[in-house]
C-alpha cells in the first residue's frame, strides 16, 4: 500500500485564511488603535477638501514642507527630504526623497478622497407651498433612493467676491439641525411602486428641506426664503448671489461607527475611496530613507472621471515631480520620462466585498471577502476589461512575494461577474506613463450607498501592504 503524500496549502490558499486567525494581543491593539483614528478621520472629512486639509496638518507634524516655500527660497532637496505639493486643497501628492536618482523610478501609493455626495446646485435656493429647499446635482454613481429619509449635512466652501473663503458645516454638531430629503409616503406609492428601482427617485427630485418658518413681516414675498437667508447670513455672511461661487456638498450627518455587535466592522459615508487613502497616509508617515523616492497621490474627481484641474488626467503629478527634480539636481525632460516609466505603482482603491444577500452577481472563486485581507485586483473595467488597467504577471508575481515576505494576508478579486458591470480606478491613467500599476484596496460593502461598510481586519492589512510595498518595490 502506497502511503498518501501529506497535502499542503499553496500560497494562494493560503490568501483566503482569516487575517484575524494570526493576530496577537498586539497586533489586536495596533489593529484597533489604527481604526480608532480612522473613525475619528471619517467623522471629521466629508469632503475632499477637509481630507486634504487634515492631511497637510498632520504631514507637516511629521516634518513635511510645502513645496510652493522651497521653489520661492530656492531650497534644494536631498535624500531623506519630506516635501508635499498640493493644488486648490483638493489634490495632494507628499514624496520622501530616495538615495538613488529619481529618474530610477518612484515608489507610488494613489487613491481618491472624492465620493458620492448631492451638490448644491449654483442657484439652489426656492420657496414652494411655504417650504425651503435646496436644489442639488447628483455626483458620481449614486442610487439614488437610497438618499431619501435619512439626515444629511452640509459640508464645503464659499467663495466672496472680496477674496475671503467661508468653511460651512451644518449638521455634525450634536446641536446642529439636519436636512434631509422627502419621500412618498407609503399610503400613496401605487404608481411610485410600479416603477423601475433606478426611476422611483428622480435625480431633479432630489431637493433637500431645510426650512419652513416664515419671518415676521408678512409683506415680504417667499417669507420662508427670506428667513432662510437671514439665518445664513447671520451665521455665515451668505447672501443668496454667494451660492454662485460656492462649492456645498450634501452627504450623510453623523460620525462614523463601529459596526457589528463584535465591532469587527467599520460603518461610514466614503469608504470609497477614503479608506485607501487613509490607509495610504499612514503608510507613507512611516517611510524615513527610503532608497527609491516614495509618493502618495490623494486625488480628486476620480468619481467623475478623473477629469478637471485636480483629477488625475491633469498634469498636476507630472509637473510636481519636475518640480521635486529641479529641486534635486535640476530639470531634465528626459529624466522625467524615465522617473515615470521606471516607477511602480499600487492604485489604492476598493473593491467589492461579497454579500450573501446578493449572491448572484458574484463569482466566488474571483470574490473579495471580509477578513481575508487586502484585495487585488489584477483587472477593472467592465465586459471584456473595457476601460481597464490590466497588470503584468511578472508585476503579480513580485507583489505576492513582497506580502507573503512581510506576512501580510491578502486576496485577489474582480468586480462581480464578467456581465454584471464593473467599474475604473485612476490605474489606467498612471500605466499611460508605462510604468508598473496594479488596483490594491480594501473590499467593501454598500458601496456607494450613503452608509458604507468594510472590515477592520482589512483596513489595518492593506495598510500593511502599502507599508511593504513602500519599503520593498
Amino acid at each position: 500500500m502506497v502511503k498518501a503524500k501529506k497535502i499542503t496549502k499553496s500560497s494562494l490558499e493560503k490568501t483566503y485564511d482569516y487575517a484575524w486567525d494570526k493576530y496577537s494581543k498586539e497586533d489586536l491593539e495596533n489593529l484597533n488603535d489604527l481604526n480608532d483614528r480612522y473613525i475619528d478621520f471619517m467623522s471629521k472629512c466629508k469632503t475632499e477638501r477637509e481630507c486634504i486639509t487634515e492631511f497637510i496638518q498632520l504631514a507637516e507634524k511629521k516634518g513635511y514642507r510645502n513645496i510652493d516655500e522651497l521653489i520661492s527660497n530656492n531650497t534644494k532637496l536631498k535624500a531623506g527630504d519630506k516635501v508635499y505639493s498640493q493644488i486648490m486643497g483638493k489634490t495632494l501628492a507628499m514624496f520622501v526623497i530616495g538615495s538613488e536618482p529619481i529618474e530610477n523610478g518612484m515608489t507610488i501609493l494613489g487613491a481618491h478622497v472624492d465620493s458620492p455626495r448631492l451638490d448644491i446646485k449654483q442657484n439652489p435656493l426656492y420657496e414652494d407651498t411655504d417650504l425651503a429647499l435646496f436644489e442639488t446635482h447628483y455626483y458620481g454613481g449614486i442610487k439614488k433612493y437610497q438618499w431619501v429619509t435619512i439626515p444629511l449635512a452640509i459640508h464645503g466652501v464659499l467663495g466672496k467676491k472680496d477674496g475671503t473663503v467661508t468653511k460651512v458645516v451644518i449638521g455634525e454638531d450634536e446641536n446642529d439641525p439636519v436636512v434631509g430629503i422627502s419621500d412618498l409616503l407609503v399610503h400613496l406609492s401605487a404608481n411610485q411602486l410600479e416603477k423601475k428601482l433606478a426611476k422611483g427617485i428622480e435625480g431633479e427630485d432630489l431637493n433637500v428641506l431645510i426650512g419652513s418658518m416664515p419671518v415676521e413681516d408678512k409683506e415680504v414675498k417667499g417669507r420662508v426664503k427670506q428667513n432662510i437667508l437671514k439665518i445664513l447670513n447671520e451665521k455665515y455672511d451668505i447672501n443668496e448671489e454667494d451660492f454662485v461661487s460656492a462649492e456645498l456638498e450634501v452627504v450623510p450627518a453623523g460620525r462614523a461607527r463601529h459596526y457589528g455587535l463584535d465591532k469587527s466592522m467599520v460603518m461610514a459615508y466614503g469608504h470609497d475611496d477614503r479608506v485607501c487613502a487613509y490607509t495610504s497616509f499612514e503608510a507613507m508617515l512611516k517611510v524615513e530613507k527610503p532608497a527609491k523616492t516614495c509618493v502618495t497621490l490623494l486625488v480628486d474627481k476620480e468619481e467623475i472621471g478623473s477629469v478637471g484641474a485636480t483629477g488625475m488626467q491633469s498634469k498636476f503629478f507630472e509637473n510636481s515631480v519636475a518640480e521635486i527634480m529641479n529641486l534635486l539636481d535640476g530639470y531634465n525632460d528626459l529624466m522625467l520620462r524615465r522617473a515615470l516609466s521606471n516607477s511602480k505603482m499600487l492604485s489604492s482603491d476598493v473593491s467589492a466585498a461579497f454579500d450573501p444577500n446578493y449572491p448572484s452577481v458574484m463569482e466566488k472563486k474571483n470574490a473579495a471577502y471580509f477578513g481575508k485581507g487586502v484585495v487585488f485586483n489584477k483587472y477593472t473595467g467592465a465586459r471584456g476589461k473595457s476601460g481597464s488597467n490590466d497588470a503584468n504577471a511578472e508585476y503579480i508575481a513580485e507583489i505576492r512575494a513582497i506580502m507573503e515576505k512581510h506576512n501580510v494576508s491578502w486576496q485577489t478579486a474582480e468586480l462581480g461577474k464578467v456581465d454584471e458591470g464593473g467599474g475604473g480606478t485612476i490605474a489606467y491613467i498612471l500605466a499611460q506613463y508605462c510604468m508598473q500599476v496594479i488596483d490594491c484596496g480594501v473590499a467593501v460593502q454598500n458601496m456607494h450607498a450613503p452608509w458604507e461598510v468594510v472590515s477592520k481586519a482589512d483596513v489595518y492589512e492593506t495598510m500593511k501592504a502599502y507599508c511593504a510595498f513602500l519599503e520593498e518595490a
